[in-house]
């Protein structure tokens, strides 16, 4: 939740035109992250699986739309390099505990 929350902190400063483009997909993406763990955690192991993948698939959308982001000089490299690594931190995290659960 903490890296949506960043998202949404940064993107109020891009450029209006991007507000249905790319901040949209940042935000979608960063949401979907939190949201995916929370609607699998009542499942069973192997559909809990699912949703953390799911998860982990949107942590890498994310990255490369900070990518793009940081490329179109919207945010600053020391930004794009804070948060890039709160993701990276992410997805190790998830991809551990999907191995965990078999």
């Amino acid at each position: 939740m903490e890296i949506a929350s960043d998202i949404h902190t940064i993107s109020l400063g891009f450029p209006k035109n991007e507000v249905f483009g790319l901040v949209s997909q940042m935000n979608r993406a960063a949401v979907s992250m939190a949201s995916n763990i929370a609607e699998g955690s009542n499942r069973g192991n192997v559909h809990f699986k699912h949703y953390l993948n799911i998860s982990l698939g949107s942590s890498f959308e994310l990255q490369t739309q900070l990518l793009i982001a940081n490329q179109n000089k919207y945010i600053t490299h020391e930004i794009t390099l804070e948060i890039e690594n709160k993701i990276i931190e992410f997805q190790k995290m998830i991809y551990g505990f999907i191995v965990k659960l078999g």
